[in-house]
């Protein structure tokens, strides 16, 4: 594989242009690794969690680890390859969206006409490597070997030892990295340690690595992200796809604060939607102070209103790591798992943080709010056929003032220039 670029095929979003995880890289030899994107599902009910971690990544190397603390230690078949479509679904389902409306003829009685905007080695530890993890009271709890990866299960005694043993086996750790481990350390977390197999992965074919999700049950309801700040440039995107039987998902050591929503806005927006978003959820983000969680959607999975795609499946859901009975929209149970028919609610998360603006991981609560919510942005066409009547002409009076008001929202949505925007509008302008 030697020079040969990897890229995981994630999912793309509206918002993620860079992006870290929430465990970090690290890299044999003097080759580096520029952790860039991010998405993550979390689907948990009571103390069990099946967590699919999905990443962007690009680099030259030709091994690389990845090492993410967990609360216990997984046994082989909580660990498995996901399918990078359901987290490309649950991305687009979830994803911010535009809506269109259309002006009826104001001299007739008004029919609601809506329409929607598309939016889119081996692991196997020899004896000597066994021998120099015991010297640095780092024990092996486990080696396995899943798809493409090959996977370490460690835990350790004290952050020199473990940081020791890292730097022995090849790896460069970021600065920082060796009084982060200890924090974890402290805490009893044990520490994942995902590795490309070069061989295997070449054999496949695939051309991209697949997300890994792995099941535990613990009373921790987390996602560790300190350490993917050790070897990102600057600010971070994570995308979290929260999948409960209650409600919304909350994090529950920062503030969780909901996107602005139902705005309406130019219909120039219609043609870079992207570029809008972005800087909407820059303002936001800067707004809020830089140390909040952004909801982007909340929702019974059954259903959405409107729906930028069509709603996942039970069976993409449960591959997603739903494990309860599934509750279909109209009710009724979907089969194949015992016990009562729950929903499953989807919550999505978007958090932008920095090593000084998230000191701490994220701590999740689960609620009973059921409330729907999804940022959405209005575009809202004129009427333009001849009309001629007395409301046709108050329309028409009315249309300077919306479309003064569009211009000043999208201004303060986006901290956009005024006056470039009200040039847009009237058709002058890039």
């Amino acid at each position: 594989m030697n020079t040969r670029r990897l890229t995981l095929l994630a999912a793309l979003t509206l918002t993620s242009t860079a992006a870290g995880f929430c465990g970090f890289f690290v890299a044999k030899g003097d080759s580096r690794l520029f952790n860039r994107s991010n998405q993550v599902i979390i689907a948990r009910d009571g103390k069990r969690s099946v967590f699919t971690m999905m990443n962007d990544y690009q680099g030259n190397v030709k091994d690389f680890a990845r090492i993410v603390p967990i609360p216990v230690v997984p046994k082989r078949q909580d660990i498995r390859i996901g399918d990078p479509s359901v987290v490309k679904k649950l991305d687009a389902y979830s994803a911010p969206r535009l809506v269109e409306y259309f002006d009826t003829d104001p001299c007739t009685p008004p029919m609601p006409s809506v329409a929607m905007s598309p939016t889119a080695g081996n692991i196997n530890e020899d004896r000597a490597q066994s021998a120099r993890a015991t010297a640095n009271g780092v024990k092996i709890e486990a080696s396995y070997q899943v798809g493409e990866y090959d996977i370490d299960i460690l835990s350790a005694k004290q952050q020199g030892g473990l940081a020791t043993y890292l730097r022995g086996e090849g790896y460069r750790l970021p600065p920082g990295a060796d009084a982060m481990l200890g924090g974890y350390i402290k805490g009893g977390m044990k520490f994942f340690v995902v590795r490309v197999n070069v061989q295997r992965f070449d054999k496949s074919g695939g051309g991209f690595l697949n997300p890994i999700v792995l099941s535990y049950t613990s009373e921790k309801f987390m996602l560790p992200i300190r350490l993917g700040t050790l070897n990102s440039p600057g600010e971070q995107d994570l995308t979290v796809y929260l999948l409960s039987p209650y409600g919304k998902v909350v994090t529950r050591n920062y503030r969780t604060a909901m996107m602005p929503t139902d705005k309406e806005v130019p219909l120039l927006v219609k043609g870079q939607f992207e570029p809008f978003y972005r800087h909407v959820f820059r303002k936001a983000y800067e707004r809020e102070g830089k140390n909040v969680a952004l909801m982007e959607y909340a929702w019974n999975s059954g259903s959405c209103d409107p729906c930028s795609t069509e709603p996942p499946t039970p069976e993409e859901l449960k591959e997603a790591g739903v494990f309860w009975r599934q509750e279909n929209f109209s009710g009724q149970p979907v089969p194949e798992v015992e016990g009562p028919a729950k929903p499953v609610f989807l919550t999505r998360l978007h958090v932008r943080y920095t090593a000084k603006t998230f000191p701490e991981d994220l701590h999740f609560k689960e609620t009973n709010d059921t409330g729907t919510y999804q940022a959405r942005y209005v575009l809202r066409h004129d009427f333009t056929g001849k009309a001629k009547c007395s409301a046709a002409t108050a329309y028409r009076r009315a249309l300077q003032d919306r479309h003064e008001q569009q211009a000043q929202t999208l201004a303060n949505l986006t901290g956009w220039d005024i006056n470039h925007i009200r040039q847009r509008m009237n058709g002058q302008g890039d």
